[in-house]
């Protein structure tokens, strides 16, 4: 889809204050994304999380960090220290033109500041402040410090991934935060259109362990009915049997999504009768293959799990001889349920998001560079988000927010920048 510049946003009219820090900034993003008037509220000296990797160019620095980039886009940005009284009757003064307080804070700082939502809410009643943090804001756990590991950890997910024979691992890139963000942005729209219809604001209370429970769903209730505790399996799905199947399988060059499927499922089993009758092209198909019932002997009520081993073996050993690609047009030509599992070269280099306008290009005047980034992932037809400005440098904003909209003094923002407030 063609994005304009003169296309109408979704939250155009909102203004967003976001104190986040690390992966949790994506969700002041997806409202920029939306449109909204996104101002990122730094410490002087910058957010610590301008110091994650990697660095464009490899070269560290807190004004070209890839991960700020990617999180912080479609957001201006103000520098400022609200642990000084100065600083927090600023920020006063800009909740009373704001929709949104987003922050990432220990439960219990901004009220300690004077700045919870008891306090905004007297200011602007109408004002949504979204809070994220590990535990939530009440509990035992509420005080806990977290991480992307303790997050997977405690949210249950962890425990299913990794080899059945090994302890449990996360994943290589961080992602409960970004998980949690994305709930946060959910949760921020859902309280905006409660007051759209009340003109009243609220607290919107995200955990990142509720959230990744929350992300569980089927798991726990296979435990609430069975008492079934869902285990690690690898390169496996289980079912609620503890049936262990393949989902992935090694091939030329790299892996393809594919599992053998029987029993009553139509569908699957059509599948599965079509590779092998490719295989049988191919001359891989022994003959007990080729005359395998399955809708009988591999439902999941009678098969076991020696029978999977033996079948999957087979389908190995014809996958390691194609390439994905070959194996995938293969199967579209044949009608089999088989996906490649592509890398992240491969993603940018997909011709259908291409095709889709999937990728944005943003100007980066201050390296002399133009990157490549993801657009929206929300095709709207008729307010479609889009990466209107790159991620703010330090201070960027300053003039403009507290100069031009606050009619703050020059002299008197030089009196803050001195003292340290900004």
């Amino acid at each position: 889809m063609t994005v304009t510049s003169e296309a109408p946003s979704a939250l155009g009219p909102y203004r967003v204050l976001d104190l986040t820090q690390g992966g949790y900034c994506i969700c002041a993003r997806l409202l920029g994304d939306l449109g909204a008037d996104v101002i990122k509220v730094e410490p002087p000296g910058g957010d610590p999380t301008r110091n994650i990797g990697p660095f464009y160019k490899d070269v560290p620095d807190p004004e070209k960090s890839l991960f700020w980039f990617t999180y912080n886009s479609n957001k201006r940005g103000v520098t400022l220290d609200i642990e000084t009284p100065d600083g927090q009757q600023i920020l006063k003064k800009l909740v009373r033109k704001s929709d949104f307080v987003i922050e990432s804070f220990d439960p219990g700082y901004m009220a300690g500041l004077g700045l919870g939502y008891d306090d905004l809410s007297l200011i602007n009643p109408r004002i949504i402040v979204t809070s994220i943090t590990p535990f939530g804001q009440t509990g035992p756990k509420s005080s806990y410090k977290g991480s992307d590991l303790t997050g997977w950890a405690s949210g249950g997910p962890l425990y299913t991934m990794g080899d059945p024979d090994r302890a449990p691992t996360g994943l290589t890139f961080p992602q409960a935060m970004l998980h949690t963000g994305v709930e946060a942005a959910a949760g921020a729209m859902t309280a905006h259109m409660y007051r759209e219809k009340t003109g009243k604001g609220q607290v919107v209370d995200v955990s990142m362990q509720d959230t990744l429970i929350w992300a569980l769903q089927a798991l726990i209730e296979m435990y609430d009915m069975n008492r079934y505790n869902y285990p690690r399996a690898g390169g496996q799905w289980v079912t609620a049997g503890g049936l262990g199947r393949r989902q992935t399988f090694s091939c030329k060059g790299g892996y393809v999504a594919f599992t053998v499927l029987g029993g009553g499922l139509v569908g699957a089993v059509r599948s599965t009768r079509a590779m092998v009758d490719w295989m049988k092209e191919d001359g891989m198909a022994a003959d007990w293959l080729v005359k395998y019932d399955w809708e009988h002997q591999f439902d999941v009520s009678v098969v076991t799990q020696e029978e999977v081993y033996r079948v999957e073996e087979e389908f190995l050993k014809f996958f390691k001889t194609k390439t994905k690609t070959d194996l995938w047009q293969g199967a579209r030509k044949r009608g089999i349920l088989l996906a490649p599992v592509v890398n992240v070269k491969e993603i940018t280099e997909d011709e259908h998001l291409k095709a889709r306008g999937y990728w944005q290009q943003v100007h980066h005047p201050e390296l002399n560079d133009t990157l490549t980034y993801c657009s929206s992932f929300h095709a709207l037809s008729e307010t479609p988000g889009r990466i209107r400005r790159r991620a703010p440098l330090i201070g960027e904003h300053n003039d403009e927010v507290y100069g031009k909209e606050l009619r703050m003094p020059k002299s008197h923002l030089a009196v803050l920048k001195q003292a340290g407030v900004i």
